[in-house]
């Protein structure tokens, strides 16, 4: 609180007049801001003062040349709103950037930047010639992703799919589940839900659906059941490519008519047989990851992750050990011990 004190003698004469009595203080204000020099005093001692008060929290805010900064090292969304997009650089054209985008030193390159959120902020400054106002804190990858992802839930900006989109790239990227549920705000139940969608729904028509505005997490699970089967999945990346899906205007429009294209399929009306489904295995750590994918007449095993190499050697050469295991237990079974 002294900190702000130190501005308080700058401004008293507006203060005296008031105190007197003289005129209103939203009067008094009013009239000493319209004074030329004045009013630009003011206003660049206010800013003095906000990022005075930014500092002690350890949040200084910067004016960064767009040009030197990244994007963030994982993308939450698919494409743009482009009439959303316009009408924000429009609003900044206007009245100026009124919130700080988050940005942290670029963990490789010395410099530059990397952005944690308000791409579009910084998209708009860049288009208009304009600084990027910032909040500059240093940040670890996993706490670059939290933040990300909870900014962009409280906003309420990203669609299902690219919360799910989001969520499968994270893990990918080795982030583990609770980062994951950390960052987009959610149970264990909803987040296995997106990363199911996200890893079923072929990538091509996820691409061609784009962010899908409008469309709920009900609808994406019908798709994901219909593409469960691989002619219907199939199905589903022509049916993007097609003149009629690209005619359409709207998000809804187009995933609308991809449902329909698959309902009405041949390929959805027939009886396929399911192959059963991949499972994956991963330790707590995340260190190793094990798919196992079944055959007709067999079953391949894939490892993956820093460790899975190594820990697939280790298999192989101690699969004797592990059979004779597997042996006792199935004579078990089998005897009722």
């Amino acid at each position: 609180m002294a900190r702000k004190n130190l501005f308080a003698s700058i401004t008293a004469t507006l203060g005296d007049d008031v105190d007197r009595g003289a005129v209103p203080a939203s009067e008094a204000r009013a009239s000493y801001t319209r004074r030329g020099a004045s009013r630009s005093m003011i206003q660049s001692l206010d800013e003095l003062a906000e990022t005075s008060m930014r500092v002690l929290d350890g949040e200084a805010v910067i004016s960064v040349d767009p040009n030197d900064l990244d994007g963030s090292f994982v993308a939450d969304r698919i494409g743009d709103d482009d009439e959303a997009y316009e009408g924000l650089r429009e609003a900044i054209r206007v009245s100026g950037q009124s919130t700080p985008i988050l940005v942290r030193p670029h963990p490789t390159d010395d410099g530059r930047y990397m952005i944690v959120f308000g791409h579009r902020r910084a998209r708009a400054a860049r288009e208009l010639g304009l600084k990027v106002r910032a909040v500059v804190k240093p940040l670890a990858d996993i706490e670059h992703v939290i933040a990300q992802g909870q900014e962009n839930t409280a906003r309420a900006d990203l669609t299902f799919i690219e919360k799910a989109v989001f969520a499968n790239k994270l893990q990918r990227s080795g982030m583990s589940r609770d980062v994951l549920k950390s960052a987009l705000t959610v149970d264990d139940s909803l987040l296995s839900r997106m990363l199911s969608v996200a890893e079923v729904v072929p990538d091509s028509v996820l691409d061609g659906l784009g962010a899908a505005k409008g469309v709920g997490r009900d609808r994406w699970e019908e798709l994901k059941k219909l593409v469960l089967n691989p002619a219907v999945a199939e199905r589903a990346r022509e049916a993007v490519q097609e003149e009629g899906f690209l005619a359409c205007q709207t998000d809804e429009a187009r995933f609308l008519f991809l449902l329909s294209a698959l309902k009405n399929s041949g390929a959805s009306n027939r009886r396929v047989k399911q192959k059963p489904a991949a499972t994956a295995w991963t330790p707590a750590d995340q260190s190793v990851r094990v798919l196992a994918t079944p055959k007709a007449n067999g079953m391949l095993m894939e490892f993956g992750n820093p460790k899975g190499k190594a820990f697939g050697h280790w298999l192989s050469s101690n699969l004797e050990d592990l059979f004779e295991q597997y042996s006792r237990s199935i004579e078990k079974q089998q005897t009722g011990d």
